[in-house]
């Protein structure tokens, strides 16, 4: 690792060790019911979550973000590559898309426990109807913003529909969907933390909300803490894959910025 990269790694890390400083020392020694020692929330953390919650409560909760998200990534750009495609579907789909985007998702929770259950399903129709929007329009966008050079220089070559979209649609338009991705991931995440709320019987969401009711609060802030923990894990094991998916398009940028 060179030194310029320690040197970033640092100071990431100086804000986060001063905040845990911090609060290590204002919450010491106090006896306030919401406002437990932080010595008592990692006594949680490492008694609950190292050993006990781990299988029974972290992993089901990842599983069901993990297929709510892929199958709200995969659905978004399937549907925003057709509509981004075809301008008489896209007239025809933006009243329909508008009106059910205006909606928010944690409404579509008692309609999506009464029609679909209280299983996992529920769990995961919900992430996807949340998380499929920014897909979805970014897909849209970044379909329409293709340049119709490339497409009328792809039909020239003879080059068929679906290798179009393969070779030219997709890559042009990967800058804005990888963008939504980003974007659906929070949405995936805070979506999978309220669904398990209601009518659940394990999962993140439903162990904070445990702690909570029965006043454990250092098992509230522990739960909260691992919660933050799997977003931070999430969004940069994302980044590393963008890095790697998107680096010819950061080499494009730099041979035309020179």
């Amino acid at each position: 690792m060179t030194r310029s990269r320690l040197g970033r790694v640092a100071l990431q890390l100086v804000l986060p060790v001063a905040l845990v400083a911090l609060w290590w020392w204002t919450s010491a020694g106090s006896t306030e019911v919401f406002f437990p020692p932080l010595s008592r929330i990692v006594d949680s953390l490492r008694d609950d979550w190292l050993f006990e919650q781990v299988g029974t409560d972290l992993v089901p909760s990842l599983t069901r973000f993990t297929i709510g998200y892929a199958l709200a990534v995969g659905t978004g750009i399937a549907l925003g590559v057709l509509i981004g495609l075809a301008p008489r579907v896209r007239r025809a789909s933006l009243p329909v898309i508008e009106f059910l985007r205006s909606i928010p998702p944690p409404l579509m929770l008692p309609f999506v426990l009464v029609v679909i259950g209280i299983g996992d399903n529920s769990k995961i129709v919900l992430i996807v109807l949340g998380a499929v929007w920014p897909v979805l329009l970014n897909t849209i966008d970044g379909v329409r913003g293709v340049d119709p050079l490339m497409l009328d220089m792809a039909r020239s070559f003879g080059l068929g529909r679906g290798t179009r979209i393969g070779r030219v649609v997709l890559p042009a338009a990967s800058p804005k969907i990888v963008a939504g991705m980003r974007t659906a991931l929070s949405i995936g995440l805070i979506l999978m933390i309220i669904s398990e709320m209601q009518a659940s019987t394990n999962g993140l969401g439903f162990r904070v909300l445990s702690a909570q009711r029965s006043f454990d609060s250092a098992g509230t802030y522990a739960g909260v803490i691992v919660i933050g923990v799997v977003g931070l894990v999430v969004n940069f094991g994302f980044l590393v894959v963008e890095a790697r998916i998107m680096r010819w398009h950061r080499g494009a940028q730099r041979v035309v910025e020179a």
